[in-house]
């Protein structure tokens, strides 16, 4: 006789239970096996870094990318989900800095590359116990025993043939430029790093008076005898020492006008918003006729003759400021691009740390955004400064240690992304985002002002750049395999065994292909960033083993992050794939918003607002926490997260579920109803049963549909209806079928047709909450059935 025994009202006791009976039965493994030879779902898993402990907020995209695979092998595909660990860059790097101590690469070095690169090593698994526990926690099949992991030789060797093949083709490349520097780090970054890292912040905006010595060289001549000066306007002051010229729009009209006994030189369009005070405007001036003037300096840092003059550019900003741009040509993009057309001189009074040098005494060893005061009192005191308030502006910040960035003119490795930017832009338009915003809005604006990729770090722990320099000749080549550098190296019995990271790698020299004579790698590391863009290849090792399998996992049909990975790695992703393969790498990509807490602030351990997952999961279960996340939301809307939150569907809606269950289970063991004996005539099927078994069907066909297309919320919201309509509908309404003594045909109709729904809607409900859809899925099941509900 059959027993059908009641759920456990405990949701963690049945959890646990059932990830007992998966590990028991190997089913995430065996749901592979059976799938095997079928048409394949390919999912890429973006890669964590497991030097911090996992939150909530890592949860919230780990649910989608257990949800589509679930769903896809449910429907007959093969699903393979091969984990992947991000291990190299500054995040790692960071951590071993507060681990052990130090501040700065000074004191690295003097602690010693060596055990610095060792720490890091280490450190990039020291929560791994507690990713790999929450990851199994919550449902979250994926195969972590054969994860790719981004510091090993093999995924080297693949980053390095990648790099090899683009600069075979003329696409990895050293220039001189302005770029984003962090002085903490002491290395440049690249502008999708820069990206992430604005904020909002308040600083001195400044118009100070440059007064014109001479005119001699320009159109416009000076009229009368009170002094002139050219306002001009920036909201970073501590760069005004570095000042070399001035910048105007050559088309645009300027106004000289007449204020307190001097007059000024501004745009005409921003007169009003530049002046204080009442003014009388003297005249029109075209922008090409102050080209050529010469302007005393504020700090004459240099006696080039090309120094402190006024130049036309096209980038001058003519809906703030005045209209007037100052020209620091060692900080800033169009700064350091002007100086380079005009010959101006590189004026650089700030080291790499970000403190002034005793090339500007005023404020030698002061960090430079702590000497703006210093500066704008200085002004005030020689009569320069013309005004100053306090202006709201974006500024980037370091994206991992938080540092305020300054824009460097330095030496660089650069991957050309520009040279395929019309194709990404048309593959980018070939995606499925959800939601569309992601790929139309903030990648397509990303691409449109896209810039050549900084490749290179001034660090210690990450992929060394490949690149060797013959110390003869300067010949730079490229090394794209390990073979390659045995083959080149003057000790191949070094090459063989050495571990491709700093500082082991830096001992290896080769000979030039050139000259013959000895060649040395340059000393940096690449973005980190690269090596994680670079999975879709890398993971596989290809090209040097497992060709088919690669042909087979590439393009991903599916990825899923956080949104803030849009120019992250969504963008890595993409160059990388465009630069290799010539397509995108991906062909859905889902994006999750932000989670908040209940005030809609942003959660962080030291505010005390932060949930905690275990303590959610023991209180209400995985499969409370995944149907929130699903059902609460749009997965791309930010979100205010609560316990409150997390606890609502566990008494609306899975405890619903289960009282169905119950209800079936304490009236099927009384009668022994037995299926295989018990079996439905259609005749005897009530419109009560009719209808249910409409229902079910039809939401079979919703949610199918609703998934297909990754509407979630379409999905949980039939689901949700379906239950309810079961419970309260079905259920109640035929009670008393049940109560009857006996088993005529119409009690047999009633079981029949319950166990019917509720074995359909836990297959539909498996992807969501697969917890206590095996559980209820088990009870039901009859010999010959599969195993489990995730087989079925």
């Amino acid at each position: 006789m059959k027993r059908y025994e009641k759920l456990t009202r405990s949701p963690a006791e049945r959890e646990d239970a059932i990830l007992q009976f998966w590990a028991e039965h190997g089913t995430f493994a065996e749901s592979l096996r059976i799938r095997e030879g079928a048409p394949r779902f390919v999912f890429f898993e973006g890669p964590p870094t497991a030097n911090g402990m996992p939150h909530f907020g890592h949860l919230m995209p780990r649910v989608y990318k257990d949800l589509f695979p679930r769903y896809k092998t449910m429907q007959g595909f093969y699903v393979g989900r091969k984990g992947g660990w991000d291990t190299h860059g500054l995040p790692v790097e960071l951590e071993v800095e507060k681990e052990i101590g130090v501040n700065s690469k000074q004191e690295i070095e003097a602690y010693g590359v060596e055990k610095f690169v060792e720490k890091c090593k280490e450190s990039v698994w020291k929560y791994k116990g507690e990713w790999e526990r929450m990851i199994d926690r919550m449902g979250f099949w994926i195969d972590l025993e054969n994860a790719y992991v981004t510091y090993t030789a093999g995924y080297i060797e693949t980053v390095w043939w990648e790099l090899k093949q683009m600069f075979d083709r003329g696409l990895l490349y050293q220039g001189h430029k302005t770029l984003p520097y962090c002085p903490r780090c002491g290395t440049g970054l690249s502008s999708h790093e820069v990206a992430q890292g604005y904020k909002q912040v308040e600083d001195p905006s400044v118009s100070v008076r440059m007064r014109i010595e001479s005119d001699d060289a320009s159109a416009y001549r000076r009229e009368g005898d009170l002094p002139v000066s050219l306002l001009a306007w920036t909201t970073t002051p501590w760069t005004l020492p570095a000042n070399v010229a001035l910048a105007v729009a050559a088309e645009a009209t300027y106004v000289e006008v007449e204020q307190q006994g001097e007059r000024l030189i501004v745009v005409k369009t921003l007169v009003e918003k530049a002046l204080r005070d009442e003014h009388r405007v003297v005249r029109e001036i075209s922008g090409a006729d102050l080209v050529g003037l010469v302007y005393e300096p504020l700090y004459r840092l240099t006696d080039d003759p090309a120094a402190y003059r006024v130049y036309a550019a096209d980038f001058v900003n003519l809906e703030d400021g005045t209209g007037v741009v100052h020209i620091a040509s060692a900080f800033g993009e169009d700064d350091y691009r002007l100086g380079q057309e005009a010959g101006l001189p590189f004026v650089q009074p700030v080291d790499l740390e970000g403190h002034f040098t005793d090339h500007f005494p005023m404020c030698a060893g002061v960090f430079v955004k702590d000497a703006d005061p210093r500066i704008v009192e200085d002004l005030t005191s020689r009569g320069l400064l013309y005004r100053s308030i306090i202006h709201e502006h974006d500024y980037p910040f370091c994206w991992r240690c938080d540092t305020p960035l300054l824009y460097y003119a330095m030496d660089s490795w650069y991957v050309q992304t520009t040279a395929v930017k019309d194709q990404m832009i048309e593959s980018n338009a070939g995606i499925r985002w959800i939601p569309a915003h992601v790929g139309e809005g903030r990648l397509a604006d990303f691409l449109a002002n896209l810039k050549d990729w900084a490749l290179s770090r001034d660090r210690y722990w990450g992929t060394p750049l490949p690149l060797w320099v013959c110390s003869s000749c300067g010949e730079t080549s490229c090394v794209g395999s390990r073979s390659e550098l045995i083959e080149r190296a003057l000790d191949p019995e070094l090459a063989k065994s050495v571990e491709l990271h700093r500082p082991w790698i830096d001992e290896v020299v080769v000979r030039c292909s050139t000259c013959g004579e000895a060649a040395r790698r340059v000393p940096y590391v690449i973005d980190t960033w690269f090596d994680a863009g670079s999975m879709h290849t890398a993971q596989w090792h290809y090209p040097f083993e497992n060709e088919e399998t690669f042909k087979r996992n590439f393009p991903a049909d599916f990825i899923c992050e956080a949104m803030e990975q849009t120019r992250g790695w969504y963008y890595t992703l993409l160059a990388t794939s465009s630069i290799i393969h010539g397509q995108a790498p991906y062909k859905t990509c889902l994006s999750t918003g932000l989670g908040l807490d209940e005030q809609g602030l942003k959660m962080s351990k030291s505010k005390g607002n932060v949930l905690d997952p275990w303590d959610l999961i023991e209180k209400y279960g995985a499969d409370c926490i995944r149907w929130y996340l699903f059902s609460s939301s749009a997965p791309w809307k930010t979100r205010q997260l609560s316990e409150k939150g997390v606890a609502e569907p566990l008494y609306k809606f899975l405890d619903t579920l289960r009282n169905s269950y119950d209800f079936f289970a304490l009236y099927a063991s009384i009668d022994s109803y037995d299926p295989a004996r018990h079996r439905v005539n259609e005749s005897a099927l009530s419109t009560l049963d009719r209808w249910l078994r409409s229902r079910v069907a039809s939401t079979v066909k919703t949610v199918t549909e609703a998934l297909d297309a990754y509407d979630v919320l379409g999905a949980t919201g039939a689901l949700e209806k379906l239950v309810d309509d079961l419970s309260n509908w079905y259920v109640r309404l035929s009670r008393r079928r049940f109560w009857r003594g006996g088993m005529g045909e119409d009690k047999i109709a009633a079981y029949c047709t319950l166990r019917d729904a509720l074995i359909d809607l836990v297959k539909m409900l498996a992807p969501f909450v697969p917890f206590v859809s095996e559980a209820i899925y088990r009870a039901l099941r009859t010999d010959g059935d599969p195993e489990s509900v995730h087989l079925c």
